[in-house]
């Protein structure tokens, strides 16, 4: 799908462990030094997935939320574990389920009968990295107590702003197979994920790998912090300064559009999908040691980016079309800048 036509291509696709960015500004931290080592020790957890170790670190850079998809038993919630291990940050993790409810999320005063006053208790929501373990499984309901936490990074309970940790992501799993007790995550709350992975099954060498990693005890516990919150929020802000030039900005937007206006789509990506594949895109040229986007940058985030935020009509959806594979397609058929 990703087209050849700038000279870091064959540098993007070496494998994460290959792969060094150039020497940035980042408050003076070694970047090289630091973004080498998260990929390092997420690969020894996750065997043979360094596009998605990648993609993850991109997130993180982005400081955006991801909604894992996948089978059970593929390492989704290991993987969001091993992230909130590998930087140093506050870590909850909550397992939805259908009796969950807002408040179990966000928190509630609590009454103490010392003096007769309502205090705050805040919920595992006020932490750095949320695990929503199988998010799907909780109502409605509770799924929107997130929204405002995803999209702002505060959260509004009883009429008074909380402002949350910076920074602030959400790490999701969700079972595609099982849908007895789900309910499927609308709209607005896929709108708020900055980017839908699917780990997929390892392959058979990498498998066997796995049966001996984990044959007195797990390689997370062996996993120790290798950013501090300081060094990622400067990570973030140097990743912000990455140059997009107007004409790669545009062929965004033309992507965009072209989902809009596709007659196998029912709906198209909103302007925040467009900002979402703007940061993603400065994220993925920063971690490949670059000071610009290329057009390639925004090929390789496309359907991480927007495959989730689109909705196939009846007829694609009957004939079985993918969400990707529309994606895919429009990604082929729009005029990339030269």
């Amino acid at each position: 799908m990703f087209r050849d036509r700038t000279a870091d291509v064959p540098a993007d696709s070496r494998s994460a462990s290959d792969r060094e960015p150039s020497a940035s500004s980042a408050a003076g931290i070694d970047s090289v030094g630091k973004l080498l080592a998260l990929r390092t020790a997420l690969g020894r957890v996750i065997r043979g997935k360094d596009d998605c170790i990648d993609v993850l670190a991109i997130a993180l850079l982005a400081n955006g939320s991801v909604l894992m998809e996948d089978v059970p038993g593929v390492g989704k919630t290991t993987l969001a574990k091993a992230v909130a291990t590998v930087v140093d940050l506050t870590f909850h993790r909550v397992q939805f389920t259908p009796d969950l409810l807002p408040t179990d999320i966000l928190g509630s005063s609590v009454y103490s009968p010392a003096d007769g006053s309502f205090h705050f208790r805040p919920g595992p929501v006020f932490c750095n990295v949320l695990l929503a373990d199988e998010i799907n499984r909780a109502s409605p309901r509770t799924q929107s107590a997130l929204l405002e936490a995803m999209s702002e990074g505060q959260a509004t309970i009883e009429g008074i702003r909380h402002p949350l940790p910076a920074p602030f992501f959400v790490l999701a799993t969700q079972n595609p197979v099982d849908y007895h007790g789900t309910y499927p995550l609308p709209e607005a709350q896929l709108d708020r994920f900055l980017i839908y992975l699917n780990l997929g099954y390892p392959d058979a060498e990498t498998e066997l790998s796995i049966l001996y990693d984990q044959a007195d005890h797990h390689p997370l516990d062996d996993l120790r912090p290798v950013l501090t919150r300081e060094e990622l929020l400067s990570l973030q802000s140097d990743a912000r300064s990455v140059a997009v030039e107007k004409s790669v900005a545009r062929y965004m937007v033309d992507l965009v559009k072209r989902t809009r206006h596709d007659d196998r789509l029912q709906l198209g990506v909103s302007p925040r999908g467009s900002l979402m594949l703007f940061r993603t895109s400065q994220a993925a040229a920063y971690l490949a040691g670059r000071r610009y986007v290329s057009p390639d940058d925004v090929q390789r985030m496309a359907p991480f980016v927007l495959g989730h935020r689109v909705i196939l009509t009846s007829k694609s959806k009957y004939a079985g079309m993918a969400k990707s594979r529309v994606i895919e397609d429009i990604v082929e058929s729009v005029k990339v800048p030269t």
